[in-house]
């Protein structure tokens, strides 16, 4: 746990060394408050509820997300630096937890500023906190389920273009998978299992403020699974 840390607080330190960083956090917060204050009219609607707010950022985070995680098992085999981690004296599972908890830890510190959101429209209704915690707990996951899956992508590209494009379509396919259900008429168990399938179909209840033991499961599953083949690609690649 500890190498992992190390090499977590290095990648976290690295992405900092690079706009990329900094270029998501400002897309991120500028977006969204521009699509709560501005093309929903929050304050307009006089409503005490920051759904709307949430519910931009599953599609932020299809954008977004890869543009974190697309240098980092791509950039490494690209500049030959992969094969020289492979032979540190780390498991493939560190190296691959390491890079995962940076980013992660990135999108927490952007998160922290929207903070002032809720903070600041307060003051103008009753809002109920318990609801806000579900729709950053939510949020949490859903970020750790799309690092995971960037990571993944990133592992089998060659460039950071490739992997930036195939990370933003995989993630773009699990958000949206539930749009099957309106367009293709399947019979209800099939329906229900395309649901299941979809990020935002999970994260739909805690953008109303439900925490649900299941899409927490869910999401944590897809975590797991992306993880686990990263580093199974690693330590096929180790092995060659």
């Amino acid at each position: 746990m500890r190498r992992t840390l190390t090499l977590a607080r290095k990648e976290f330190i690295a992405m900092f060394r690079t706009p990329v960083a900094y270029l998501v956090i400002a897309l991120f917060l500028t977006v969204a408050s521009l699509w709560f204050f501005g093309v929903h009219q929050f304050l307009g609607r006089n409503v005490a509820s920051l759904r709307a707010y949430f519910a931009v950022v599953p599609l932020l985070f299809v954008v977004l997300l890869p543009a974190l995680t697309m240098r980092s098992w791509a950039e490494e085999r690209s500049s030959g630096t992969a094969e020289l981690l492979l032979t540190l004296p780390f498991s493939e599972l560190q190296l691959v937890a390491g890079k995962f908890l940076g980013g992660f830890a990135l999108v927490c510190v952007m998160l922290i500023p929207t903070l002032l959101v809720p903070l600041s429209v307060a003051p103008l209704g009753r809002f109920d906190p318990g609801p806000i915690i579900g729709q950053y707990l939510g949020t949490v996951l859903l970020a750790a389920a799309g690092l995971a899956v960037g990571q993944c992508a990133s592992a089998v590209s060659r460039n950071q273009i490739s992997a930036f494009l195939s990370a933003a379509a995989l993630l773009m396919v699990l958000t949206a998978f539930h749009v099957v259900n309106a367009v293709v008429p399947l019979p209800p168990t099939v329906a229900a299992t395309v649901n299941q399938i979809s990020f935002l179909y999970h994260f739909s209840g805690f953008e109303r403020g439900v925490i649900d033991s299941r899409a927490v499961i869910y999401f944590l599953v897809v975590v797991g699974a992306s993880l686990g083949w990263t580093t199974h690609v690693l330590a096929m690649r180790r092995w060659r």
